[in-house]
């Protein structure tokens, strides 16, 4: 079901956003800002929290910070407006695969869910009809949240380098004002799927270029209308470019999946109930292992709806068991080769997902070197059978990075990860819509903690100084100084 959205939806929206404003004044949000200053090395005020990424986890990160009076704060995105994150870029479902129920951005607030969202525009009869939530509405729906709320982004903001400095974290940012220096106590790492990482790639995928694309890479799939396109992967994003690729045009589109066959079940899908989500970060490191290396393993089906995109066109196809052993440019396009055969193709994507790896983030350069990971966790036969994993973070209760010695590099603990390296040491609490909300709200109760506790001696003289006296319009009233 599409909404319509004429004038009456619009006002559904302003009514809407003025009852998330009066729900939001019952619970005393804004709370005051209770945390100390603190000067940086260039004297200029620090920072509490810069968070970098303003995608679903960054925005929902920041939302949680503000709920708990934490205001000293910035958010900044590389993509301009409507950029950021997968919903509006390269993301080519056309439904999220969550159910339409699931909440996560909303911390909690009924006027500020999806269905709220939802209902404002097609009323309770739009919603009961709505099968599952279409990707764009998804995208607009995070904007309302963030301008109702008032979560202030920097877009066209990205972040180039940072670095320990001296109990602090030094940061270098380049906006459209130009580079910027600023410090924080501690930076929130909220960069989506690749922000521990970066895109997953063949080593013999290069060059082709203009025709040979990773799946997040901005695709004019209208450029191949006509031809042949080749796609890598059994993932729910090689079926959504493949079906992409269909719906442009193209006269033939082949599925190369590595595997005898689809992954049949979501196991990740039984893992989104509260006592997994809330406890897994509980477990010994042998369980966490154990549970998330078992859903790894499985792998994640596409979508059904997905794939019946695809299979509704008679030029689609697939063969199982044929990964990529290579890709070569030719006269008029690209030779996917594989164990099977060889085939001349207009344009390749490879939809393989993203690694965890740190060493591929040169914004840690100063710090990646003495991050613990999982790899030194377990033995080192599990950590040669599973790389990736092994590649994962160690995080804290309060998901920052620990040191591999520690004592060698504090303020390592002062950056915090909320993207898909969290997985590993707490479950799947940044990247998955399930467990957003529990995510963020454990980060910034975790950041809360720490913000007090580096100042609490600084605060214990304010609180002797505190004077609201109770009993001043009473008999029984002692000024100070008598007491």
């Amino acid at each position: 079901m599409d909404i319509d959205r004429d004038s009456a939806a619009v006002k559904g929206l302003t009514r809407l956003a003025a009852e998330v404003r009066r729900d939001l004044a019952r619970l005393n949000h804004p709370p005051a800002r209770w945390t100390l200053p603190v000067d940086g090395p260039d004297g200029r005020p620090a920072l509490d929290v810069l968070v970098v990424g303003a995608g679903m986890c960054g925005q929902t990160a920041a939302f949680a910070l503000l709920r708990e009076g934490v205001s000293n704060l910035r958010v900044i995105d590389q993509a301009p407006r409507g950029a950021e994150g997968p919903w509006g870029t390269f993301a080519r479902m056309e439904t999220l695969r969550s159910p339409k129920h699931l909440t996560g951005p909303d911390l909690g607030i009924p006027s500020l869910t999806f269905r709220a969202w939802w209902e404002a525009q097609a009323g309770e009869e739009g919603w009961a009809a709505l099968y599952k939530i279409p990707r764009l509405d998804w995208l607009r729906y995070l904007l309302f949240v963030r301008d109702t709320v008032g979560i202030p982004v920097e877009n066209d903001t990205r972040l180039l380098q940072l670095w320990p400095a001296d109990g602090l974290i030094g940061a270098r940012i380049e906006g459209p004002a130009g580079p910027e220096t600023l410090y924080a106590r501690k930076v929130v790492l909220a960069g989506g799927r690749d922000g521990s990482g970066g895109r997953r790639m063949p080593p013999f995928a290069t060059g082709g270029a203009g025709r040979l694309f990773h799946s997040s890479d901005p695709i004019d799939f209208s450029r191949f209308r006509g031809g042949r396109v080749a796609v890598l992967g059994a993932s729910a994003s090689a079926i959504d470019n493949a079906a992409t690729a269909l719906e442009a045009g193209a006269a033939e589109v082949t599925l190369f999946v590595r595997r005898s066959h689809f992954p049949q079940v979501n196991k990740s899908k039984w893992a989104a109930f509260p006592g997994f989500l809330r406890g897994y970060a509980a477990l010994d490191d042998e369980r966490r292992w154990a549970f998330t290396r078992y859903m790894m393993g499985e792998g994640t089906p596409p979508p059904h709806e997905s794939v019946l995109r695809c299979t509704r066109h008679p030029n689609f196809a697939v063969r199982f068991g044929e990964g990529w052993t290579g890709i070569h440019e030719a006269p008029d396009g690209l030779v996917v080769e594989t164990r099977k055969g060889r085939y001349p193709v207009e344009a390749a994507v490879v939809a393989v997902g993203f690694d965890i790896d740190l060493t591929r983030r040169p914004e840690l350069d100063r710090f990646r070197d003495a991050v613990l990971t999982w790899g030194e966790r377990v033995s080192a036969a599990e950590a040669e059978a599973h790389p990736e994993a092994a590649r994962f973070p160690y995080l804290g209760d309060g998901m920052q990075m620990l040191e591999r010695a520690p004592g060698t590099l504090p303020e390592l603990g002062l950056l915090h990860v909320f993207n898909w390296g969290v997985s590993l040491s707490h479950g799947a609490l940044a990247g998955d819509i399930p467990g957003l909300g529990i995510g963020a709200t454990r980060l910034a109760q975790a950041l809360v903690r720490d913000l007090f506790v580096s100042q609490a001696d600084d605060h214990f003289p304010r609180m002797m100084a505190h004077e609201d006296a109770e009993l001043e319009p009473t008999p029984f009233f002692v000024a100070r100084e008598a007491r």
